[in-house]
C-alpha cells in the first residue's frame, strides 16, 4: 500500500497532527480470560467482583427478530418491517428464515476457554534478525461489495441502512451471522485466514454522485501501550462499532475526525486547499484522501456484542483496562485510502448525505479468524511486540 500512516505510538511524534494520534492501548499484571459467570486464569474459574459489565446482563435483551429501540446505538435504529401476510400456500414443513441474535450476546464460554488454553500454551517463534519492533500484525483488504445493509446494527433486515462498502468476507449481507463468516471464507483480504467482514458509509463524489471505493483498507490489530503484559487474542464473532454515524458536525482544516492526505514523502496532511464547504481537503502532489479509525482494546470477556454494540468493550488508559472490562485484546485500527485527491465540490457520506461533513464516518468490524492464526499473530506479534505484516514477521 503505497502511503504514509501515522505511527502506531501512545504519543504524537513530530509532524504529526493530533487528530490522527491513536488511542492508548491498555494491560492487566496476570494473564486472565474473562466469560461469563467468572474470569477463566488457564486453571479453573474464578467469580469476578462485581462490574458494570456483569450487572449489564440484568438488561432486557431484544426478542430475535425485532429492532432495538436504545437511543445509545451509534447508527440509526432500523425501522419496524411488518410481518407478512399469510397467503396459506407455505408448506408447515417450511423452514424459518435465519434472524441473527440481537443485544447482548455471550460469548461460547466453551469455545473461548479452548483458544485461551491454547494461546497459553504457544511458544513464540524464533525471531529473524532484522524484524522490527511495532507490536502489530494486519490483513490488507480491497473493496468487495456495496449494499444497504448492517449485519450487527440492522440484523435481518436488507436494505434498512444507509449504504455500506464493505471488505474482507465477501458473502456479508444483512442476515449475515458468525457460523456464515466460517462457512462462506471467500475474502478481499490477505491473508486468508481472515475471514472477518469489515465495513464503513459509501463515500460519494458530491459533484457526480458515484461512489468512491477504497483502492486500499489495512487492518491493523495492534497494541499500543508500553508493554503486552496480559494479552489475549480476540474471540470468534466479537462485533464491535468506531464512530458515530449520527455525528454531523463540521470538520474544517483541524477538526479531529476528518479526512486527510498522505503518500510516501512530504505533504500536508491538511491538504493544499479545502472543499468550498470547508470539510473535505484537497491534497497536493501524489497525496490522496485517507482515514484512520481505531477500536476499543479491551473486552469485558462475557459478551460478543451488546444492544448499541459498545457497552461490552472499551478503550484502555495507559498500561490497564477498566475493572468492567479486564481482558487485553488487540487494538484493530482501520487505515484507509481512497483513489480521490479532492475537489472544490467536496464528497458526502452515505450516513450524511445532507451535511456533507466527514463527522459521521464510522466503521464496524466483525471478527472471524482461523483460531491457530488468530493465537500465533497475537503471540509472535502482539504479545512478542515484533512488526507483522499478512504473514508474520516483517523483515
Amino acid at each position: 500500500m503505497s502511503y504514509e500512516s501515522p505511527p502506531p505510538s501512545r504519543h504524537r511524534l513530530p509532524g504529526w497532527p493530533a487528530r490522527n494520534k491513536l488511542g492508548v492501548a491498555a494491560g492487566v499484571a496476570v494473564l486472565l480470560v474473562v466469560a461469563a459467570g467468572g474470569v477463566y486464569l488457564g486453571n479453573g474459574w474464578v467469580t469476578p467482583e462485581p462490574s458494570n459489565a456483569a450487572n449489564a446482563l440484568q438488561y432486557p435483551s431484544p426478542s430475535a427478530g425485532q429492532p432495538r429501540s436504545d437511543a445509545a446505538t451509534s447508527e440509526s435504529a432500523p425501522p419496524t418491517v411488518p410481518p407478512t401476510p399469510s397467503t396459506g400456500t407455505t408448506p408447515s414443513t417450511a423452514v424459518a428464515p435465519k434472524i441473527p441474535a440481537t443485544g447482548w450476546i455471550p460469548v461460547d464460554r466453551a469455545a473461548w476457554k479452548a483458544q485461551a488454553d491454547a494461546y497459553r500454551a504457544l511458544k513464540v517463534d524464533p525471531v529473524p534478525s532484522g524484524v522490527g519492533n511495532l507490536p502489530e500484525f494486519r490483513a490488507d483488504c480491497q473493496y468487495s461489495h456495496r449494499l444497504p445493509d448492517d449485519p450487527i446494527v440492522a440484523p435481518g433486515l436488507p436494505g434498512a441502512s444507509h449504504m455500506h462498502s464493505f471488505v474482507g468476507n465477501k458473502a456479508v449481507d444483512a442476515n449475515t451471522v458468525a457460523g456464515d463468516l466460517t462457512t462462506f471464507t471467500a475474502t478481499s483480504c490477505k491473508p486468508v485466514q481472515d475471514h472477518s467482514a469489515y465495513w464503513v458509509p459509501t463515500l460519494y463524489d458530491n459533484a457526480t454522485g458515484k461512489p468512491v471505493e477504497t483502492t486500499g483498507f489495512r487492518v491493523y490489530y495492534r497494541s499500543l501501550a508500553k508493554n503486552s503484559t496480559g494479552q489475549m487474542p480476540m474471540p470468534n464473532g466479537l462485533r464491535m462499532i468506531s464512530g458515530d454515524a449520527k455525528k454531523k458536525k463540521p470538520t474544517p482544516r483541524g477538526a479531529t475526525g476528518q479526512f486527510y492526505c498522505a503518500f510516501y514523502g512530504p505533504g500536508d496532511l491538511d491538504g493544499i486547499a479545502r472543499s468550498t464547504n470547508g470539510n473535505w481537503p484537497i491534497c497536493g502532489g501524489d497525496a490522496t484522501l485517507h482515514f484512520m479509525m481505531q477500536f476499543p482494546d479491551c473486552w469485558d470477556g462475557k459478551h460478543l456484542d451488546s444492544p448499541n454494540h459498545k457497552d461490552h468493550v472499551a478503550y484502555g488508559s495507559g498500561n490497564s483496562c477498566p475493572t468492567s472490562h479486564p481482558v487485553r485484546i488487540p487494538a484493530i485500527t482501520f487505515d484507509i485510502q481512497y483513489p480521490a485527491k479532492g475537489t472544490p465540490a467536496g464528497y458526502y457520506l452515505s450516513s450524511d448525505k445532507e451535511g456533507k461533513s466527514a463527522s459521521s464516518m464510522h466503521g464496524d468490524a466483525f471478527v472471524m479468524w482461523d483460531v491457530n492464526t488468530m493465537n500465533k499473530r497475537t503471540r509472535n506479534c502482539v504479545q512478542g511486540r515484533r512488526t507483522c505484516d499478512n504473514y508474520g514477521y516483517q523483515k
